[in-house]
């Protein structure tokens, strides 16, 4: 009973803290899949310096950003802290940061592409860890209070259920990124609701953390 009360308390902690990573997962799968129909045309390709990239790439950025989160969390049960509360929400500025490359990349028809513009140095899984992590910085949060109630064979369970549901979200994004009117959508409207969604996830980070008070703050 003790086993089942644990795994459904690490679904319930899973699932309220990353239901947003199932959007953009589905948005980087849909980019993804409309390469893998169009080849090199297009705003989506999947080809940077002769290195196609692969789904696989996005599952791997997505538990590498992930674990990262898990990590910092669990130092910060045990008392190490690394990102200080008030200033987790400066993840934001990644996905800002990331969105606006790729909304003036999108206007360079010549280099116009979603997925190879955030491809560099041929990993593009790092860019989708990136993401992830910034996306989860306020999970800190959230986990690091769950963590310290569980013991140590809790503590064990609950990381492994994360990390498969980690596998099941991509599958969900990758699901829904195949249904005809989803991708069909992606694929004539990308080159914008890409770039806008990376934005507005920056900002939205940034305020759910109270980063702009604590940088007035230490302004006045």
């Amino acid at each position: 009973m003790n086993l089942i009360l644990t795994i459904l308390s690490a679904l319930g902690s899973f699932i309220v803290t990353n239901v947003d990573d199932i959007f953009v997962l589905m948005l980087l799968f849909s980019q993804a899949r409309s390469q893998a129909k169009t080849g090199n045309s297009g705003i989506v390709s999947m080809e940077s310096k002769g290195n196609r990239i692969y789904p696989r790439d996005i599952v791997i950025g997505q538990y590498l950003g992930f674990a990262l989160l898990v990590l910092i969390s669990l130092l910060a049960t045990f008392g190490v802290t690394l990102i200080p509360d008030q200033w987790i929400g400066l993840l934001g500025l990644i996905p800002i940061y990331l969105g606006v490359k790729l909304f003036i990349k999108g206007e360079d028809e010549d280099e116009g592409n979603i997925l190879s513009s955030l491809n560099k140095f041929n990993k593009f899984y790092l860019s989708v860890a990136f993401i992830t992590f910034a996306n989860g910085g306020d999970n800190i949060g959230i986990y690091v209070p769950f963590f310290s109630t569980l013991n140590n064979n809790q503590l064990i369970i609950t990381v492994v259920t994360f990390f498969i549901m980690v596998a099941v979200w991509c599958l969900i994004g990758y699901r829904l990124a195949r249904f005809r009117y989803v991708s069909e959508t992606l694929e004539k409207y990308g080159r914008w609701i890409i770039p806008i969604v990376f934005i507005g996830l920056g900002i939205y980070i940034m305020v759910e953390n109270e980063t702009f008070r604590a940088i007035l703050s230490l302004v006045n």
